[in-house]
């Protein structure tokens, strides 16, 4: 599977977990709403940086994002 649609399943995942729309994880992640929905698509390559910001909030590592 693309590293990118891994990502992206993953995030969702975890947030779904949590019971956040992307809206109020994209505020809890300081990212744009349409950010997360791109990458939860698979839709965008996000740096580690954003990587990092997506996985505090949910309380994961960056490694369990991409696994």
């Amino acid at each position: 599977m693309d590293i990118c649609k891994r990502l992206g399943e993953n995030v969702r995942r975890y947030r779904k977990e949590k019971g956040w729309s992307q809206e109020a994880f994209a505020h809890e992640a300081d990212i744009h709403r349409t950010y997360i929905s791109d990458i939860e698509r698979g839709a965008r390559n996000p740096t580690i940086t954003i990587i990092e910001k997506l996985a505090r909030p949910l309380g994961v590592t960056a490694s369990q994002l991409l696994e």
